[in-house]
């Protein structure tokens, strides 16, 4: 296996990782050396097509998942926002006739 075909795995590996810990930060650092990890794999001597696209298919799933968990933290944060501004509201209102 290739050496970049390897670092496919680890950086997988890694965002997974980091995922369960919802680690954001790790996240962000781990999906810009993805970026140079594909550039490599795309600079590289043809390697073995199958193993490749085996390889990427498994990054996009994780990218999936990572896509998925996101939307869902982030429609938290906004109900959770929403919920505040409803209960400043409601002070605001209770202090005009309170």
């Amino acid at each position: 296996m290739s050496q970049a075909l390897q670092r496919i795995d680890e950086t997988r590996e890694a965002l997974m990782g980091a995922l369960a810990d919802r680690n954001w930060d790790a996240i962000g650092e781990l999906d810009m050396g993805c970026r140079d990890v594909i550039e490599q794999v795309l600079s590289e001597a043809p390697v073995d097509e199958d193993a490749l696209r085996e390889k990427l298919e498994s990054l996009l799933a994780v990218y999936q998942q990572l896509l998925e968990v996101t939307t869902g933290e982030r429609q938290a944060i906004f109900e959770e926002m929403s919920q505040i501004n409803q209960a400043k509201n409601a002070s605001k209102v209770y202090h005009l006739f309170g």
